[in-house]
């Protein structure tokens, strides 16, 4: 059960009153304010204000604003940096917004037991810069590594360029700090290496879109920073598939890459017009391979025969500059595709030897369409991210049933409908396809036991929503 207040009654000025006694300087309220907390970078728009932001700075703001929300039934959408594709940060009217940026101090390192203690709202690349003092680096690495929360990864278990070696944001979490809906506060996981104390908790918050709890402190798992070479290859293909076969090839050939990032034409072309580069004078798909680590010469010597013998037009460098340059290049894909117009991002991870497949199946879409869909892959891992340009505010139903059949046929090549992005309010109405309706009662019971009332991020994950309807069909 979820419950919204129409801002214009007594209870909406009620609990603002609340909010205000409760929690002093902490509450925003200005119309200009309010606005941004409508839409993330996933171009989902709620249909109005939210009722109120908390600017928590402390656990205590946190539990106060959960005490007041579940006292007067009132929603609560948690909110880091903003940079969500999924729509899982937005919030409507009658909700407030709970804002834990401001909660970005940098607790404790502990290089003995290579553990940091962060809150929820520091940057990725801020952390690994102050962590790089003590030899050591948190290893989940989104694109947008540096304006993204680390509690904004845990909620929706980000991946990034270096998961298929380093893993994905659950393998770098010991612990969480979780306030739950009526402001108690626990603590999941633990601070060791091992523990098999009850049911895995932490596992569970990790992921689950801020429906479960609002986390509050995250106890990292770090790793000392790589020493010795880092080689990285960048090679040009006639064919995106080419390129994808070559991936797959590495792999299956018992290397593992800490990068191998793929992008196709339409990706390159934006990329290229980004950067003032003809990129597409070499080929119609790009894969960069990075490698680390003892044994990386070794490595590198071994992917690029492998790349080159796939019919890749392959350089191998060694020298920082070059490699960076080789990286920027993919991390300068979403920006460069920007330039498009709005965008929905999409995030499919499909089995390795598939690639190809859900690349060919997107080229088809866009004839069949006639829509664009600039796609790069973390090549490393099978996700893919396929991405649909157009006009305006509002979604097009044509971008719409398109995106349909990229998530269809990704969960018939036995893939899944998110790698890192979450369900948010984007991909709700097809998540029930691939978890079946057993599972997805089993996971609203389990949601139930944490949040009964339904006050955390409703609406979002779940197909039956809470009944409002916003950009995303439900």
């Amino acid at each position: 059960m979820t419950r919204t207040l129409d801002t214009e009654s007594t209870d909406a000025a009620t609990v603002v009153s609340a909010l205000l006694a409760g929690l002093p300087g902490r509450v925003q309220t200005a119309a200009a304010v309010l606005e941004q907390y409508r839409r993330d970078r996933s171009g989902q728009v709620s249909e109005g204000l939210p009722l109120a932001v908390v600017e928590a700075s402390s656990v205590e703001d946190v539990q106060e604003t959960c005490r007041i929300a579940s006292a007067h039934g009132v929603p609560v959408v948690t909110r880091g940096a903003g940079t969500g594709l999924a729509g899982g940060g937005i919030a409507g009217p009658g909700e407030i917004v709970l804002s834990t940026r401001a909660m970005d101090r940098l607790l404790r390192v502990s290089p003995q037991n290579r553990l940091a203690v962060v809150e929820p709202g520091i940057l990725n690349a801020e952390l690994n810069t102050r962590l790089a003092e003590h030899g050591l680096w948190w290893a989940p690495d989104p694109a947008s590594r540096e304006i993204s929360t680390v509690g904004g990864n845990i909620a929706t278990n980000a991946g990034g360029l270096l998961c298929a070696k380093y893993g994905v944001t659950r393998e770098s979490v010991l612990s969480l700090k979780v306030v739950l809906a009526d402001g108690r506060l626990i603590k999941v996981g633990h601070d060791t290496v091992k523990g098999v104390t009850g049911l895995d908790l932490c596992a569970l918050m990790i992921g689950w879109e801020g429906t479960l709890g609002v986390i509050v402190e995250c106890a990292l798992r770090l790793r000392p920073i790589v020493r010795g070479p880092v080689a990285t290859i960048g090679a040009f293909f006639p064919s995106v598939e080419q390129a994808a076969a070559a991936a797959s090839a590495v792999v299956t050939a018992g290397w593992t890459p800490a990068v191998m990032e793929l992008m196709d034409r339409r990706t390159l072309e934006c990329v290229g017009r980004y950067t003032g580069q003809d990129l597409l004078a070499r080929g119609d798909a790009l894969l960069v391979v990075q490698v680390d680590g003892a044994g990386a010469l070794t490595e590198a010597d071994a992917v690029h025969d492998l790349v080159m013998v796939a019919g890749g037009d392959a350089e191998l460098t060694t020298d920082p500059v070059e490699s960076a340059r080789w990286m920027d290049l993919r991390r300068q894909a979403f920006p460069a595709i920007e330039s498009l117009g709005t965008l929905l991002v999409e995030d499919v991870a499909v089995p390795l030897d598939r690639m190809s497949d859900m690349f060919a199946h997107v080229r088809g879409l866009e004839e069949r369409y006639g829509v664009i869909i600039p796609t790069a892959c973390h090549a490393g891992d099978g996700n893919l991210h396929p991405t649909f340009a157009f006009r305006g505010e509002t979604v097009p139903d044509e971008i719409w049933q398109a995106a349909g059949e990229v998530f269809r046929y990704a969960l018939e090549l036995g893939g899944t409908l998110s790698g890192e992005h979450g369900i948010g309010l984007l991909k709700r109405r097809w998540l029930g396809d691939e978890l079946g309706e057993d599972q997805l009662d089993l996971q609203r019971q389990i949601k139930a036991v944490f949040d009964p009332a339904g006050l955390l991020n409703p609406g979002k994950v779940f197909p039956d929503g809470d009944g409002r309807r916003r950009h995303a069909p439900s």
